[in-house]
């Protein structure tokens, strides 16, 4: 507690001190008025082109990574047979059927299978194709935009 209330050459000296002791210090001063003048108006940042593109990137690959994982869990969701009347695996199915881009569809898509299980493994084929389809798309974009 002592060293707080010592007064020296470390302790700062107020306005009170200074004009009791028969002046003003420049260095006080200079302290005293660059400590309560107001700071600098903020400059707005740039933002630069690299930034731009690498965002844009980003954006580009999550929204593969989107596609992907609705197809994924349609096709998951096919496979262990949910209950389709659910609202969230309705859901999910209609999301599908969106970012399938009709290639990789259930009913026609790029393989077709028959007989037991029919549905399961076009599920699992055509949406899994078009998963890793998206994958693929979605990094190759991703580097051809990325600085």
């Amino acid at each position: 507690m002592a060293g707080i209330f010592k007064r020296g050459a470390d302790a700062p000296r107020s306005d009170a001190d200074t004009a009791a002791a028969g002046g003003t210090d420049a260095a006080d001063t200079t302290a005293h008025t660059t400590a309560t003048s107001p700071a600098a108006p903020r400059s707005r940042p740039s933002v630069s082109v690299e930034q731009v593109r690498t965002r844009v990137a980003q954006v580009l690959w999550a929204l593969c990574l989107v596609a992907a994982t609705l197809l994924a869990v349609a096709a998951l969701c096919i496979a262990v047979d949910a209950n389709q009347q659910n609202a969230l695996v309705e859901r999910v199915l209609e999301l599908a059927k969106v970012v399938d881009l009709n290639v990789f569809t259930l009913d026609d898509g790029i393989m077709a299978f028959t007989g037991d299980n029919a549905e399961t493994k076009n599920a699992l084929v055509n949406y899994g194709l078009g998963a890793a389809f998206y994958l693929v798309v979605g990094r190759v974009l991703e580097r051809l935009v990325r600085p």
